[in-house]
């Protein structure tokens, strides 16, 4: 099965909107063992339309299409589609009394223009559509299909999973595939793909390996198709935690700080955090999950030296000789923070986030990243990043949490 995605509307092609719709459609479809070889976005127009239908319908065996559905004057895909299949619009008496019941439900009346939203091409197959009055629409021509759906993303979604997917399954049947996607941190992409290499290389030719890098993390996608393939699967992922161990920390969805808030709990400990270069970042991220009261007890956000000082009690000396940006006043103000809230951890970040500020002993992208223990001991390290700031700030806060679970699994 191969499929091609369309996606309808000048919004996406001026970038007033991005097209999130065809990223979420891709990874469902590849999900069900369906293979995605093309996305297309393009103008509402009839000619823009034929000449995309064209070439889907040459390339693929599925063509899902969104957008343009509408029950304005300047959504025309319907009556595009009509005039492709050769076809004509007639009113459909179900689809009238979905949009009776979400109108009613909505304290709306029915216009003449809603009404038409009823009248679909007589070739299609309808789709129910719960959540909105334009319907899906299901064409099938020369072994191929061509399905085309509402723009609008909650609507689009329930369509896919509850009536488009099973169907193409039970058309053109499914092939077996499996995936996992593995979460690292610590080193680059690069880096990474050196020290798996080996094993990259030595994987069977169904698998296949993808590198998935954002700041502050590699995501690794392992896929493999075929029948009986669970078990060398799952010996293959062993091989890879066996190969990077304190690399790997998550996968699929899995976030850092939710990780985190397990592990806290589940040993009754507590964090606190004194963050400069990152501004309050690392608490957002820490408190983005829900019950994070529970082990957070808070942080300060140490921007200027006055505040490191009166606040966190680093010493002025070690600011006038050694500079906010270094081993010594990062040390104090872990500390600091720690013995302010009285928790069992303590992070504290201190740098030059950029893009300007740095210097030939500091330049930009320059972090020191200390973590107070329960014992009193301080964990400090050194980072050279990049020279963009937001890239900066999250790479900071995702190593800084990477070396807390760490330390707090190994305690």
């Amino acid at each position: 099965m191969k499929a091609e995605i369309i996606n309808i509307g000048d919004e996406i092609l001026i970038g007033q909107v991005v097209n999130t719709n065809a990223s979420w459609m891709a990874e469902k479809l590849y999900e069900s063992g369906i293979e995605v070889i093309h996305i297309t976005a393009i103008a509402d127009t009839k000619d823009a339309t034929f000449n995309a239908l064209n070439q889907a319908i040459n390339r693929a065996d599925i063509v899902l299409m969104t957008g343009g559905l509408g029950p304005t004057k300047d959504d025309i895909t319907k009556k595009c589609l009509c005039e492709y299949f050769n076809t004509k619009l007639v009113f459909y008496e179900e689809a009238y009394e979905n949009i009776k019941r979400l109108f009613k439900t909505r304290g709306f009346k029915i216009s003449e223009v809603n009404r038409q939203q009823a009248e679909l091409p007589e070739k299609a197959t309808p789709l129910p559509n719960p959540n909105g009055t334009a319907y899906g629409m299901w064409f099938e021509q020369n072994n191929k299909v061509i399905v085309s759906m509402p723009g609008v993303p909650f609507e689009m979604k329930a369509l896919l999973q509850d009536e488009i997917i099973p169907r193409i399954i039970e058309k053109f049947g499914s092939k077996k595939l499996l995936k996992r996607t593995i979460l690292t941190q610590g080193v680059g992409e690069s880096h990474l793909a050196e020290i798996i290499e080996n094993w990259e290389n030595e994987l069977p030719g169904n698998f296949k390996l993808a590198y998935l890098p954002q700041p502050g993390i590699v995501r690794l996608r392992l896929s493999a198709e075929g029948k009986g393939i669970e078990k060398e699967f799952d010996d293959q992922l062993e091989k890879l935690h066996q190969l990077i161990p304190d690399l790997i920390w998550g996968y699929e969805d899995d976030l850092l700080e939710e990780i985190i808030g397990v592990l806290l709990k589940e040993k009754k400990q507590s964090i606190s955090t004194a963050e400069s270069c990152t501004g309050g970042y690392i608490s957002h991220l820490i408190t983005s999950i829900p019950g994070s009261s529970e082990y957070f007890k808070g942080s300060v956000v140490a921007y200027s030296n006055e505040i490191k000082k009166k606040v966190l009690n680093v010493h002025p000396q070690l600011l006038a000789e050694f500079g906010a940006v270094s081993k010594e006043v990062v040390i104090e103000m872990a500390q600091g923070v720690k013995k302010l809230f009285q928790t069992d951890y303590a992070i504290a970040t201190s740098g030059v986030a950029g893009p300007d500020g740095g210097s030939k002993e500091k330049p930009v992208g320059t972090v020191w990243i200390a973590l107070a223990l329960p014992d009193g001991s301080v964990r400090v390290k050194n980072y050279l990043f990049g020279k963009n700031r937001e890239r900066n700030i999250r790479i900071t806060a995702l190593t800084a949490l990477n070396q807390l679970r760490k330390l707090i699994l190994r305690s």
